[in-house]
C-alpha cells in the first residue's frame, strides 16, 4: 500500500512536469472519453505560457525528469506503433547531454572498479571530454610493456543504477495499472514495453556487456571493407568502467573537417548504408544507435563506430524477410514481396496474397517514377508497415528497431551525400546475401544442416528409447501394485490436513463470535 502511494506520488510529479511543459497540448481531446477530456483541460491550467515547437516541449519535459525518462523517450521513438509517428519523430531529436560529474568522483569509481589506483592503471588520466545521462568519457594514456597508447575511458555516473531502478518500478506500477483499468491498452503491451526498456537498461548499466558487444562486432566485421570497431582493453574494464582504443578521427557531422582532411564524403555515405545492411543481413547483429555522434571517420577514410550499448539482433527468418522485400522492390517483383510476408507468418493466411500484392504495388510504383535522391528506403519501410497493419500484421519489435535504425542510417548517409542513390548502394549487399543464402550454396548448406540434425536425433535415439522403456515399465508396475506413497509423504499430507482443519476451526469460531456480537449489540 505504501509502495503504491510512493509510486503514485512520483508519477504525479512526472505528470505535473509534463503539464507544466505543455506536453498535454499535443494530445487530441477528440480521441479521449469525456472523463479524460476533463482531466486534460485541468492539466492544461498549469501549462507554462511560452513559445516552442512540439519537439521542444517533449524534450524539455523528459530532460527535466532525468536520465530514465530521457532513455524512455529515446526508446519510444523506436515505437511509432505505440506513440504514433508524429511523436516518434519528435522524440528522435531528444539529446542525451548533461554536465559532467567531477574528476575526483570519476577517478574514485575507476579505482574501485579496477581494484587499483588510477595512477597504477594509467600513466595519464584527463578530464571528461563528453558526458551523457548514464556515463561520461575521459581521454587517458596507458603503458603496456614498452608501448604507450591513448585510450578512451567510459565511466558510469554515480548512483545512476539506483535512479533507474526506482523509475523503472514506477513504470511497472503504471503499466500494471493501465492494463487493469484500461483493457484497450493491453493491445500495446505496456508491461512488455517496460520489460524491453528494463533489459536494455540492464545492458547499458553494465559496461562489461557493452564491451562484449563491441568485441563481438569487431570479430564479425574484421574483414569488412571501410569499417572498423575500436578494440577493448579488457584489463582496464569492469562493471562501471569501459576502456577502449582511442579513435583519432572526425565526427561524421563535421562536413567541413572531412573536406579539409581530404576524406571522400560520398564514399563514406555509401559505406554507412552498406555496412549497416551487411551487419543486419549477414550477421543478424547490428549497431542500433548509428547517429552521427557515434560514427567517426579515421584518417584513411574508414567508418569507425563507437558506443555499443544498444544493439539489435534479428534471426534468419527476419534476415530473409528484409533481403527479399528490398530486392523485390528494387526489381518490381511485388507479388514476391507479398509472398515473403505470408511465408514468414507476418500476415495471417486468411488474407489474399493478390490483394496484399496490390497494396505493395501502390507503395512500390511511385518509387520508380522518381529520381534516386527522392527515394527514401526508410519511408518505404514505414509505408510498408502501415499497409501490413491493414492486413492484421502483428507488431514485431525486432523489425521496428531495424526500421528505426535504417531511418537514422539513411539520414546520416544523405547528410554526407544528399544525392546518394540508396537503392544502388544497397543492391550489391542485398543481392550478395540472396545469392549466398538462397542460391545453390545456401541450399547445400541448409541441406547439410538438416542432415546434421537428423544425425543428432539418430545418435540420441538409443538413449531416448531406453528412457521410454524404463518409463513404460514403471507405469506398468504402478498399475499392477497400486500407487504407493513413501512414509514421509504420508506424514506431510497428514500434517497439511491437520493445519487445514485447525484453520477451518478458527475461522468457524471467528464467524460465531461475530454473529454473537451482532445479536448482543443489534
Amino acid at each position: 500500500m505504501i509502495a503504491g502511494l510512493l509510486h503514485a506520488i512520483r508519477l504525479g510529479r512526472a505528470g505535473f512536469v509534463f503539464a507544466r511543459e505543455g506536453v498535454f497540448a499535443l494530445v487530441d481531446p477528440a480521441a479521449l472519453p469525456p472523463p479524460a477530456r476533463l482531466g486534460l483541460r485541468l492539466a492544461r491550467l498549469v501549462e507554462r505560457r511560452r513559445a516552442g515547437t512540439r519537439s521542444d516541449r517533449l524534450t524539455a519535459a523528459l530532460t527535466r525528469l532525468g536520465p530514465t525518462y530521457v532513455k524512455l523517450g529515446q526508446f519510444l521513438s523506436t515505437r511509432p506503433d505505440v506513440v504514433g509517428p508524429l511523436i516518434a519523430r519528435d522524440l528522435e531529436s531528444l539529446q542525451d547531454k548533461v554536465p559532467p560529474f567531477d574528476q575526483a568522483t570519476a577517478e574514485a569509481i575507476v579505482a574501485e572498479t579496477l581494484g587499483e589506483p588510477v595512477a597504477s592503471a594509467f600513466i595519464a588520466f584527463g578530464p571528461p571530454i563528453a558526458a551523457a545521462s548514464i556515463a561520461q568519457v575521459h581521454k587517458a594514456r596507458v603503458r603496456d610493456g614498452d608501448i604507450e597508447r591513448d585510450v578512451a575511458v567510459k565511466i558510469l555516473r554515480p548512483q545512476v543504477a539506483d535512479r533507474f531502478r526506482a523509475d523503472l518500478a514506477d513504470y511497472y506500477f503504471a503499466a500494471h495499472l493501465a492494463e487493469r483499468l484500461v483493457p484497450a491498452s493491453r493491445r500495446l503491451k505496456p508491461l512488455g514495453i517496460v520489460d524491453t526498456l528494463a533489459r536494455s537498461m540492464a545492458i547499458e548499466l553494465d559496461l562489461r556487456l557493452e564491451a562484449a558487444a563491441a568485441s563481438e562486432m569487431a570479430e564479425r566485421t574484421k574483414d569488412d571493407p571501410g569499417f572498423r570497431v575500436p578494440s577493448v582493453d579488457w584489463n582496464r574494464t569492469g562493471r562501471s568502467v569501459l576502456t577502449t582504443e582511442w579513435i583519432d578521427g572526425l565526427k561524421l557531422g563535421d562536413r567541413a573537417g572531412l573536406d579539409a582532411a581530404g576524406i571522400d564524403a560520398r564514399a563514406l555515405g555509401q559505406i554507412v548504408i552498406q555496412s549497416f545492411l551487411r551487419h543486419a543481413l549477414r550477421d543478424g547483429f547490428f549497431h542500433a544507435d548509428m547517429h552521427q555522434g557515434n560514427l567517426f571517420a579515421d584518417r584513411d577514410g574508414n567508418l569507425v563506430a563507437v558506443d555499443f550499448g544498444i544493439m539489435g539482433r534479428i534471426g534468419p527468418k527476419e534476415r530473409r524477410f528484409l533481403a527479399e522485400i528490398l530486392l523485390g522492390f528494387i526489381t518490381k517483383q511485388y507479388r514476391r514481396v507479398a509472398e515473403v510476408h505470408f511465408e514468414a507468418g507476418y500476415v495471417p493466411a486468411h488474407h489474399s496474397i493478390d490483394e496484399f500484392a496490390q497494396a505493395i504495388r501502390a507503395i512500390g510504383e511511385p518509387i520508380h517514377s522518381r529520381t534516386a535522391d527522392q527515394i527514401s528506403m526508410a519511408k518505404l519501410l514505414s509505408l510498408l508497415f502501415e499497409v501490413t497493419a491493414i492486413f492484421d500484421m502483428k507488431t514485431r519489435t525486432e523489425l521496428i528497431l531495424l526500421q528505426k535504425t535504417m531511418v537514422v542510417v539513411e539520414g546520416v548517409a544523405r547528410s554526407l551525400d544528399p544525392r546518394l542513390d540508396i537503392w544502388t548502394s544497397s543492391e550489391p549487399v542485398v543481392r550478395e546475401w540472396i545469392t549466398r543464402n538462397l542460391g545453390p550454396v545456401g541450399r547445400i548448406e541448409e541441406a547439410g544442416a538438416g542432415v546434421r540434425e537428423v544425425g543428432r536425433v539418430i545418435a540420441e535415439a538409443p538413449a531416448l528409447l531406453s528412457r521410454a522403456a524404463m518409463l513404460s515399465e514403471r507405469i506398468d508396475e504402478l498399475t499392477r501394485e497400486g500407487f504407493v506413497l513413501a512414509p514421509d509423504s504420508l506424514k506431510g499430507i497428514g500434517e497439511a490436513e491437520a493445519r487445514r482443519n485447525r484453520s477451518s476451526t478458527v475461522a468457524l469460531w471467528i464467524i460465531a463470535a461475530l454473529l454473537a456480537a451482532n445479536l448482543i449489540w443489534g
